[in-house]
């Protein structure tokens, strides 16, 4: 009984954080768009409720494709997810952004499900968040080619910095709280694709930092190349 309460006080402890930081993530957002946004489109509720829910849908379907990583391992894989996210929120700003980011991560927990006793899918959301935020919030500033790329340079770093931060402080650790997996058993799965790794933060120096620097790299040059296209066909619609 005490350890079924154990388990019940970590779940909810965990959920209560969850709840938080989405919270405070969809403030930020607001208080951005309200204050620093200086775009203001005439999109109807109806039409920007459409529009989150079907790049949500396409982040969602984008989560399934995983690229495994030579340096990192097993549970963390590249998925191309923020694309969608990334042109919905530089078409919508920064409120749109967030919300389509956990709306993709709940599509993709009901259909697959978790692997990772939540914790990776959580960090999903709120890592993908850091990205997607700033790159918003300047890009809305003065909307041109060179904020979306000054937009997506700083989304990478903040992806980056508070990423392997995150990971280092409180993912690692509460996945293997919440995962039943000893955090030296995390630790000797990145000692066996490098030997460098023998501690979290050399996990997080060798697996993570490169993991979100090449992400980052990836979705915003692909983003760049998609954006102004997407955006004339949604004009026009």
């Amino acid at each position: 009984m005490t350890e079924f309460l154990q388990t019940a006080k970590e779940n909810l402890t965990f959920l209560l954080t969850c709840l938080g930081i989405f919270a405070a993530l969809v403030l930020a957002a607001w208080l951005a768009q309200h204050f620093l946004a200086k775009d203001r489109r005439g999109i109807s509720s109806a039409r920007r409720i459409s529009y989150v829910a079907m790049f949500a849908a396409f982040a969602a379907v984008l989560m399934f494709l995983e690229i495994p990583l030579f340096f990192a391992p097993s549970f963390y894989k590249i998925d191309l997810s923020e694309i969608p996210v990334l042109i919905c929120t530089f078409y919508l700003g920064p409120v749109a952004g967030v919300v389509c980011e956990l709306i993709k991560v709940i599509l993709k927990l009901l259909l697959k499900g978790t692997s990772t006793a939540f914790v990776g899918d959580f960090a999903n959301f709120v890592v993908g968040c850091a990205l997607v935020l700033p790159a918003s919030v300047i890009y809305h500033c003065k909307k041109s080619k060179k904020t979306a790329i000054i937009g997506l340079a700083v989304g990478t770093a903040c992806m980056t910095v508070f990423g392997s931060a995150f990971n280092a402080v409180y993912l690692l650790p509460k996945f293997a709280q919440l995962y039943g997996m000893p955090l030296d058993a995390i630790i000797g799965m990145g000692t066996a694709v490098n030997p460098s790794i023998t501690s979290v933060s050399t996990l997080v120096l060798f697996a993570v930092v490169p993991f979100n620097i090449l992400k980052g790299f990836l979705v915003s040059v692909i983003t760049l190349l998609l954006y102004k296209r997407v955006e004339r066909l949604l004009i026009r619609d």
